[in-house]
């Protein structure tokens, strides 16, 4: 099984590096926060990845036998919110009509849909040491957040989300032809889309927000329905979970200062052991607000219920 942690590309740290490999964690993944200032994040992330002192934690995390990967919602960067004023029509159609632009843009658009491609190629050459696997999601927000124009509304939420998807994969195999392309269940995407099917190598990232965290999945009777649909239609090759188990942003409410955090080992190993019998063999969990600030406060975070 590949066991992956991602955590907030400012919280990276020798320790942090060590305590996974300790682990057996084989994926570090650095995820830039989410919400509406998501370009911020990703932006300054991309400013660590350039300091010779960042890349050197890098090239220490892959001397260690961790691999690294890159998460993000990505949309809003992808098509500048600058454009706006000059070009609505890149942007989407809420449920009232409008233009906006917040969230994502109109997946029907030709021309912004060439942005969002090249902005991607771009941001593909800046993942300092990165595996393949590209994870450009749309907004963090999805609830409500797809486009209602005369030819997207014809189209599910998971569909336009899969409209873009294809693209990507197909724009990155240009110069990267063993680029792979996740496809995030995610709120309103939790469905398979219905009238788009996935290009080769668009793979399966299933993500389930608004479970109960309290509860393991067998516990809170989870239906396994919906799952086996998605990984009926996106194949088990490839496909993943990512799960919130050590994530103490979501226990503390996406605000800082971070709360003490303790990961309920029995709950983790038994939705591992659900996901294992439905077929997933790629395990995530976000792990983060686990940094510098949080041990300062409560000491090293523990995530031996991984192993």
């Amino acid at each position: 099984m590949v066991k992956r942690l991602l955590i907030h590309p400012e919280e990276l740290s020798i320790k942090w590096i060590d305590r996974m490999a300790q682990h057996g964690i084989d994926v570090l993944g650095l995820h830039p926060a989410g919400g509406e200032e998501s370009p911020k994040h990703i932006e300054n992330m991309l400013y660590l990845l350039k300091t010779d002192a960042y890349r050197r934690l890098l090239d220490y995390a892959v001397s260690s036998g961790l691999k690294i990967e890159y998460e993000m919602h990505a949309a809003s960067f992808l098509v500048d919110r600058k454009l706006f004023e000059s070009h609505p029509e890149y942007f989407r159609m809420d449920e009232t009509g409008e233009r906006t632009r917040r969230m994502n843009f109109c997946f029907s658009n030709p021309e912004a849909m060439e942005i969002a491609l090249s902005s991607a190629e771009k941001l593909a050459d800046q993942l300092y040491a990165s595996e393949p696997n590209y994870y450009f999601w749309l907004d963090d927000d999805q609830k409500g957040s797809g486009c209602q124009c005369e030819k997207c509304r014809a189209y599910s939420f998971s569909d336009q989300q899969l409209l873009f998807e294809n693209a990507l994969i197909k724009r990155l195999k240009r110069n990267r032809p063993n680029a792979k392309v996740s496809h995030l269940a995610y709120y309103q995407a939790m469905r398979p889309p219905k009238a788009v099917i996935p290009e080769t190598d668009i793979f399966l990232e299933y993500a389930p927000i608004e479970r109960d965290m309290k509860k393991s999945l067998r516990a809170q009777n989870a239906d396994a329905a919906h799952i086996e649909a998605l990984i009926a239609f996106f194949g088990k090759e490839n496909a993943r979970v990512l799960e919130y188990w050590f994530d103490n942003s979501y226990f503390s409410s996406w605000k800082k200062p971070p709360k003490p955090f303790r990961a309920d080992g029995a709950l983790v190993k038994e939705d591992i052991d659900f996901y294992s019998r439905l077929g997933f063999s790629n395990i995530a969990s976000f792990a983060c607000f686990l940094g510098e600030d949080y041990e300062a406060l409560y000491g090293s975070a523990d995530i031996s219920a991984f192993e």
